[in-house]
């Protein structure tokens, strides 16, 4: 029997980051109820490509504006609830749901990450040219493992992570569908600069 309303993929996974943030010390700054869950369609189905992103909605510093090409921009503001979000964070499906166990965690381990240890919309900044990963992406990654080794070496409950051991197809079988929220993302909008005298 099918559940007509469908497999809630952003309730399960917001929930399975609140788990993580809170039993985790490096991710305890992150506040899930101003992060926005979200997927996309991946448009091809295949396993290689982008399995998530982190889309944070402040510019360097928690800043709400920022100069390019010699004008101020900012972006558009996202609500919930009256609250406003400081990021988005992404899964595209099926692609995600396809990969193994393990590859689902450190996917969610590494967007979670990225998170500013100030919660203040902005990246984490991390030394060196390549400011998101470090000089290596590779080497996040396997700190990334580490963290999802210690995450389930602290037993937490199997329902949260129930829905990471099945594939897309498999959960759409048993939900009828997979639903969760889809937000466009955010577009940058010019300021108009006032003119100095």
């Amino acid at each position: 029997m099918t559940d007509i309303s469908g497999f809630d993929f952003s309730t399960a996974m917001s929930r399975l980051c609140e788990d993580i943030c809170q039993r985790l010390t490096e991710f305890q700054h992150i506040r899930m109820n101003r992060v926005a869950v979200t997927f996309a369609q991946a448009r091809r189905r295949v396993s290689y490509g982008l399995q998530a992103k982190l889309t944070p909605m402040r510019f360097e510093d928690g800043s709400l504006t920022t100069h390019r090409n010699g004008r101020t921009w900012t972006v558009q503001r996202l609500y919930r609830d009256d609250r406003e979000m400081l990021y988005i964070l992404t899964f595209y499906l099926p692609r995600f749901l396809d990969h193994s166990f393990r590859e689902k965690m450190i996917t969610i381990l590494h967007e979670l990450y990225h998170i500013s240890p100030r919660f203040d919309g902005d990246y984490r900044r991390l030394e060196g040219h390549y400011h998101v990963h470090s000089h290596s992406q590779k080497g996040y990654d396997r700190q990334m493992e580490v963290y999802v080794d210690r995450y389930l070496a602290l037993n937490p409950p199997r329902p949260l992570l129930a829905f990471l051991k099945k594939r897309f197809r498999r959960l759409e079988a048993e939900h009828g569908r997979v639903v969760g929220l889809q937000i466009p993302i955010p577009k940058l909008i010019p300021l108009q600069d006032r003119k100095t005298a």
